[in-house]
């Protein structure tokens, strides 16, 4: 209870004056000075011994001690509010610094310094959650000197840290060594460890009910954390939560806008390329204009392909082929594809392929420059595309004038004659000189699909092709046949030669690239040559004959003339030439006979009409059956081992029963 003194001779109208000159009025002053300057703890205590010194009495010392308790415990609450005000401050200060700084890496350093200057730590570090590894990671320290502490890796629930981040509170601990409260793991203990870590104080980073990290307090001996100061460093882990959300969303901006105008830029120039790629087709230009253009912008060496695999356009000699591989990929993904250092990309219109762009040289291809690729493929699709619909034209147009030739009529006048030349000259052929007419089949679900290779074919040929009666019709000027020389030795032909100057061997090729193009066997028929429009249709109808006959003779997806199938185009040709078809059979005997006046001719005559007998031959030769086998020997040499086969021996007497009747 507190106790009032006061002097027995003074009234209350004349108290202050008195209370000032005694000793206890003079030590509360001294009191009340004291709290009001904020001097330290040990100034409270001196008005008591002053007031001792000068004689107080018992009752008054002891009312001046009550005092000077009341006194302390002010002064403590007034201490504690000057400490919470600087904190307070500091906080707002941290507020403001964080607030003014941009970059992540600054923020997150500055927020560790203040967190061990306020509640004078030793260290103080700052873990980070990862989301993929599903733990949180030392990002910053102050104040550390382990190599290892500072390379920690915390799992969630692992240690106090790892506890704070899943539980989303903050754990403090007196001597983190001996605190079984946690879970220990030995890569973290021993990190503590060597850092020397005793007191440790955790608090979350917390952004809504999202943890993003923990802000750690630590001493290197035993330390009480108080709730003040736990407090404080929630405080200080909040703003710092704010602050490091807002520098990483600065950094996303930024790292946005630089990708953005990363991204213009490439859209700019890739608009550019595909104009100045466009605007090269529309003014005529080619694949290889197109290949040019794409490998000077690119950098390496490109190669233009068909659907087919037909080579259109190459930059160099050494540009890769596409791989078939490649081009599957790279329809199937619709986007360009690596392989094996070339890049590949399907040239496509709809889900049809139209081609393949192969790029060597670029083993590395960015973004954007693939994107770029992927625009000349598309700029060459447009090429092709104009290129089929320019051909399909011309095709009709030939087409029609194909049609018109083989349906001449035989009494036509000169004038249909000569306008279906004049059409002819139009489209580049010169139906004045020799022409192969060839007659083309396959199986029916291939029929349109060869009608556009016939067409193909023909154009690199110089001909014509089209569909009539329901047959793929081709139309190839043949070579001029070389004049016969002047003198010396004859020459020997030529097989190159012949097989592109007559219309048999024209149709065995022709059959075997349209088989492979088509994917089918096609048999091809052929007649000719037609020297003239009038000529073509009696050509049609023997190479529909032709046709008709292969199919018979068990030979389809072959190619010949009537002149090819011996005896039996001897029966159906119109034009029928004896003596070619003797030559065809028997030539090789008769010029060895003529050159050496041997009679392998005639022995062989006298062995099918002795009925293929030895001796019966020998007999009627009358030489040694040792003569008449040497010379079957030699005849076998010079027609074929097979010369003798049923139907070669049919053929071999039938050539031996015309040259007895036309010869002279």
């Amino acid at each position: 209870m507190r106790s009032q003194s006061h002097h027995p001779d003074a009234s209350d109208g004349d108290r202050p004056a008195a209370a000032a000159a005694t000793p206890v009025a003079r030590a509360l002053l001294d009191l009340l000075d004291a709290l009001a300057h904020g001097g330290p703890a040990e100034e409270l205590d001196r008005p008591v011994a002053t007031a001792r010194a000068a004689g107080a009495a018992p009752a008054e010392l002891a009312f001046l001690a009550e005092a000077t308790g009341a006194a302390r415990a002010i002064h403590r609450t007034l201490d504690q509010h000057r400490r919470r005000e600087a904190e307070l401050e500091a906080l707002f200060d941290t507020a403001g610094d964080l607030a003014g700084l941009r970059d992540l890496d600054a923020v997150l350093r500055a927020i560790v310094r203040r967190a061990r200057t306020l509640l004078r730590a030793d260290v103080a570090y700052l873990t980070l959650h990862d989301p993929a590894a599903e733990d949180t990671y030392m990002r910053v320290t102050e104040g550390s000197v382990s190599a290892a502490f500072q390379q920690l890796r915390l799992g969630m629930g692992e240690g106090l840290g790892g506890l704070v981040a899943q539980t989303a509170r903050p754990y403090a601990s007196t001597d983190y060594r001996t605190d079984t409260r946690f879970k220990h793991v030995a890569a973290i203990d021993t990190g503590v460890a060597e850092e020397g870590l005793r007191g440790i104080l955790g608090v979350p980073l917390r952004l809504g009910p999202r943890v993003i990290g923990v802000l750690f307090a630590a001493d290197r001996t035993v330390r009480e954390f108080t709730p003040d100061a736990i407090a404080l460093l929630g405080s200080l882990a909040d703003h710092a939560a704010i602050a490091i959300d807002s520098a990483r969303r600065l950094e996303e901006t930024r790292a946005a806008l630089v990708d953005l105008g990363t991204a213009n830029q490439a859209i700019s120039r890739a608009a550019e390329t595909h104009d100045r790629l466009t605007d090269l087709v529309l003014r005529g230009g080619g694949a290889g204009d197109v290949a040019r253009e794409t490998a000077a912008i690119l950098g390496g060496e490109l190669v233009v392909h068909d659907a087919d695999g037909t080579e259109l356009a190459r930059t160099a000699a050494a540009a890769a082929e596409p791989p078939p591989a490649g081009v599957a990929a790279s329809r199937t993904a619709g986007r360009a594809v690596p392989v094996d250092d070339v890049w590949v990309c399907a040239v496509l219109a709809g889900p049809e392929l139209l081609g393949a762009l192969a790029l060597s040289g670029r083993p590395e291809l960015p973004d954007t420059d693939r994107r770029l690729f992927e625009r000349a493929s598309l700029v060459t699709a447009l090429l092709l595309l104009m290129r089929r619909s320019v051909a399909e034209a011309e095709d009709r147009v030939r087409g029609e004038l194909l049609d018109d030739l083989l349906t001449l009529a035989p009494d036509a006048g000169a004038r249909q004659v000569s306008s279906l030349a004049l059409r002819a000259r139009r489209l580049g052929v010169d139906t004045s000189r020799p022409h192969a007419v060839l007659v083309a089949q396959c199986p029916p679900g291939s029929r349109s699909r060869l009608a556009t290779e016939a067409a193909r074919h023909a154009r690199a040929l110089g001909g014509l092709a089209g569909t009539h009666s329901g047959h793929a019709v081709l139309v190839i000027p043949l070579p001029a046949p070389e004049p016969p020389p002047t003198g010396g030795t004859q020459p020997t032909p030529d097989p190159a030669h012949t097989r592109t100057s007559a219309p048999g061997p024209l149709a065995a090729a022709l059959a075997g690239d349209l088989g492979r193009a088509v994917g089918t066997p096609v048999t091809v028929g052929a007649a000719g040559p037609a020297a003239d429009p009038q000529g073509f249709p009696a050509a049609y109808a023997e190479a529909a004959r032709c046709l008709e006959a292969l199919h018979t003779l068990g030979r389809t997806g072959e190619g010949a003339a009537l002149a090819d199938l011996g005896f039996v185009g001897v029966l159906l040709g119109e034009r029928t030439d004896i003596a070619g078809y003797v030559d065809r059979v028997l030539g090789p005997v008769i010029a060895y006979d003529r050159a050496r006046g041997t009679d392998l001719l005639r022995t062989l005559d006298t062995y099918y009409r002795e009925g293929a007998s030895l001796t019966r031959a020998k007999e009627h030769l009358h030489v040694h059956i040792n003569t008449v086998t040497q010379r079957l020997d030699r005849i076998a040499h010079l027609l074929g081992k097979d010369w003798n086969t049923p139907s070669r021996a049919l053929e071999n007497q039938l050539a031996l029963q015309l040259h007895r009747l036309t010869r002279p």
